[in-house]
């Protein structure tokens, strides 16, 4: 499993909350503590929202760890809202293209979780995928092919029933493949203005979310970055948190939906 950290608010330094704390992302790419691998070597990824609308990307197959470029990135780069991701792969290759966050337009979305069996139903689900979205496919992430899919089905209209009803679709070529392991969906989207971040499984065990509002900006992460619980909230198991930057945290649990994930 992977580990990620969103920020939205008051333009800060990206080092502030991906370098500079005791449990940080990067500190956490080589020792974290509630995902399911300790090491996350497997590639990082940075998505920052400066002055224009559309975000910028940076992505590296190297650990974060070991990377001086982000560190210095981080020192320079002054964002109201970003994604950071260090990524411990579930079978996909370990490439630039495959690193979190993916973005399509305004929109940045990154993964923690896994799609079970994806091999088996790859081919099917991506068939789904509308030909205008898959040209802008660069990697073989389920991730990745969640997060198209999810956009043909109206994410940017309706980002709550749009990416329930993906993955009810995915569950039923799951079900459909004989596949029975879990589908693991914690995941973060934002357009730089309102960022939503999702908490689901299929066997109600999806990894870990919290978040911490202050009054400089919303803090949303798979871990605690100060090594200790205290001040941060925990995500409830099939909830999800909306907030648009500088205003209030919703944070709701299970959504009715058409179809349910855990069918």
């Amino acid at each position: 499993m992977c580990r990620f950290l969103a920020y939205s608010g008051e333009p800060v330094f990206l080092s502030d909350l991906v370098c500079a704390p005791t449990h940080s992302l990067v500190h956490q790419s080589l020792h974290a503590e509630q995902g399911k691998t300790e090491t996350n070597g497997d590639g990082f990824g940075l998505g920052w929202y400066g002055e224009r609308p559309e975000p910028g990307i940076y992505r590296d197959i190297s650990p974060a760890w070991s990377d001086e470029n982000l560190v210095n990135l981080c020192g320079q780069v002054r964002a109201r809202t970003f994604f950071a991701h260090v990524r411990a792969s579930t079978g996909t290759a370990t490439a630039r293209t495959n690193c979190h966050p993916f973005v399509n337009g305004r929109h940045l979305f990154m993964h923690n979780g896994q799609i079970g069996g994806y091999l088996r139903i790859k081919r099917r689900l991506e068939a789904l995928i509308p030909d205008a979205l898959y040209d802008g496919r660069r990697g073989s992430t389920d991730s990745e092919a969640l997060f198209l899919l999810a956009l043909s089905n109206g994410l940017a209209e309706d980002p709550i029933g749009a990416m329930a009803e993906t993955l009810a679709t995915v569950r039923d070529l799951m079900k459909a493949a004989g596949i029975t392991e879990p589908l693991r969906f914690t995941a973060l989207l934002t357009d730089g203005d309102e960022l939503i971040a999702y908490r689901w499984a299929c066997d109600a065990r999806p990894p870990s979310l919290y978040y911490r509002q202050t009054e400089a900006g919303l803090v949303v992460v798979s871990e605690p970055i100060d090594g200790a619980k205290d001040g941060w909230q925990v995500v409830p198991k099939g909830g999800t948190l909306r907030a648009r930057r500088g205003g209030p945290v919703t944070v709701k649990g299970p959504e009715p939906v058409k179809r349910s994930i855990a069918a």
